[in-house]
């Protein structure tokens, strides 16, 4: 059997356990990864190498970082001033944390971002006193900052790609905020939808009462901080102005790009513990291991859907269907789906790494521009809400607590409807 046809049934597999949750939805990405390895289609080293990925070392190290501006206070402290400004209304907290997030990720990539805004959100959800839930904040928050990152060409992995793709190509390039066209119009569709349809599948997804324990414990932990915190006040001070100047040295760091996004959050993790802001076996108790065994593997998965051609096999085997005399309206529109289709089943990066330089190919083959059709293609590696693998920052959203199906009830119908506002608005960098 052809290994392009095992690594489809591999993943559907894999898909099949996520949804019906049989296993542990981490232990099911390492078999699938395992899987890959067992069949022959990938080395058992490229089925894991997900594990060194730079975006892994950013999650973690801004976890770290994250944790640290918990323990000390400063998040509870922002927390606070949220809920104080907003009030615990979900509707107009969720304007709120999306604008915020939106403001951050138009200089910072949506990974990073996620990483920042998910510990203040939980500091403001405690803060609530019980109003206000992880499960009814984060999902949002994750789609959210996927959205602010499709507005410029830093904000997500695949403008870059793409960029990178144009200019080794000859092609016309993008514009720092040329992606805002559509991304603009998307970003707003995800806030109308979460003030009407989405709020009310979220009340009716997530009852209430299986958030409440988790809300009191996030309640217990700060009360506890604050008590701990007020056994030596100057002390917390200094740790609070610290871990505010470490966070300060990781965002100058990703926007100068001095280093890799990864190493300069783990500097961020490292300093967070050497200057006792945040101890090592805090760090540890604290860090969302599924999410990270869920990234590491995406990658294997990726990596397997990329060398045994089973994602071009996908990928071409719908556009053949539309022939050769397909106008650009279409062949974006179709990219546009093939793109977004793909995105919920591996990372954002890998689907514009597979499908970005077939786009850039087939633009000139027809004589299109190229510029567009592999802006098409960037977009809509966004835009994946239906399940919690499409991006770091939605699988970050994890930790809220939810299962894979949640996704696919409250961001599903976001996800369709925003394919066909990127696919109506086409013409517009057509």
């Amino acid at each position: 059997m052809e290994s392009s046809i095992i690594t489809l049934i591999i993943v559907g597999v894999m898909l099949a356990f996520y949804l019906t949750e049989l296993l542990p939805i981490a232990v099911t990405s390492i078999l699938a990864c395992l899987a890959c390895s067992i069949f022959g289609v990938i080395p058992f080293n490229k089925a894991f190498e997900g594990f060194g990925n730079d975006l892994l070392f950013l999650m973690v190290g801004m976890l770290v970082v994250g944790t640290s501006l918990f323990e000390t206070g400063v998040a509870q402290l922002i927390g606070e001033r949220i809920i104080s400004t907003v009030g615990t209304n979900k509707r107009i907290f969720a304007i709120a944390c999306i604008l915020v997030s939106t403001l951050i990720s138009l200089f910072m990539s949506n990974t990073a971002t996620a990483a920042l805004i998910l510990p203040i959100t939980a500091s403001a959800v405690a803060a609530s006193g019980g109003k206000l839930t992880k499960k009814n904040t984060f999902m949002m928050m994750g789609i959210a900052v996927c959205a602010g990152g499709g507005l410029t060409l830093i904000g997500s992995t695949p403008q870059l790609i793409a960029q990178g793709i144009l200019q080794e190509g000859g092609h016309e390039i993008v514009g720092f905020f040329e992606y805002s066209l559509i991304g603009l119009p998307v970003l707003i569709l995800a806030i109308v939808y979460y003030l009407t349809i989405g709020g009310t599948l979220q009340d009716r997804a997530f009852n209430f009462s299986e958030v409440v324990d988790d809300t009191q414990a996030n309640d217990n932990a700060i009360n506890e901080m604050i008590s701990s915190n007020n056994n030596g006040t100057s002390n917390s001070h200094i740790k609070m102005l610290i871990s505010v100047g470490i966070l300060l040295f990781c965002i100058i760091g990703f926007i100068t790009e001095i280093w890799s996004m990864g190493i300069v959050a783990m500097i961020g993790a490292v300093l967070c513990i050497a200057t006792k802001c945040i101890t090592q076996k805090k760090a540890l108790e604290k860090m969302d291991w599924t999410t990270i065994i869920i990234i590491g593997c995406s990658f294997g998965i990726s990596n397997a859907l990329d060398r045994s051609g089973a994602g071009r096999l996908v990928a071409h085997g719908m556009i053949n269907l539309l022939g050769n005399n397909i106008s650009p309206w279409l062949l974006c529109s179709v990219l546009t789906l093939i793109s977004s289709l793909l995105t919920n089943f591996m990372s954002s990066t890998a689907t514009a790494s597979l499908l970005v330089p077939i786009a850039a190919l087939m633009a000139v083959e027809l004589d299109y521009n190229v510029k567009a059709v592999v802006m098409a293609v960037a977009i809509a590696a966004n835009i994946g809400y239906a399940t919690p693998i499409s991006t770091p920052p939605i699988t970050m959203t994890l930790s809220g607590g939810y299962r894979f199906k949640d996704y696919v009830k409250v961001g599903g119908l976001l996800n369709l409807l925003a394919i066909i506002l990127v696919i109506v608005l086409l013409p517009v960098i057509l």
